[in-house]
């Protein structure tokens, strides 16, 4: 169905668009679109910060728990 846009007709959406909502209303959502982008990027920032510093609290904690004749065979 989209295939057959060209660049003349997403002009001509782009305009109607203009007029229904104005320059205002347009400006303000394409505001908060780049809001909700830069807050989703924060976001898994900081899940992968919490990831990696979970990982390594695991691999601090971690023991050894070969019984002891095992030990010298690997």
């Amino acid at each position: 169905m989209l295939n057959n846009i060209g660049p003349a007709g997403l002009i001509l959406i782009a305009i109607v668009v203009l007029v229904l909502f104005g320059r205002g209303k347009v400006a303000g959502l394409m505001g908060e679109v780049g809001k909700g982008i830069t807050s989703f990027k924060k976001g898994l920032k900081d899940e992968t910060s919490e990831i990696e510093k979970s990982d390594d609290e695991a691999a601090q904690t971690a023991r050894d728990v070969t019984p002891e004749a095992d030990k010298d065979k690997a």
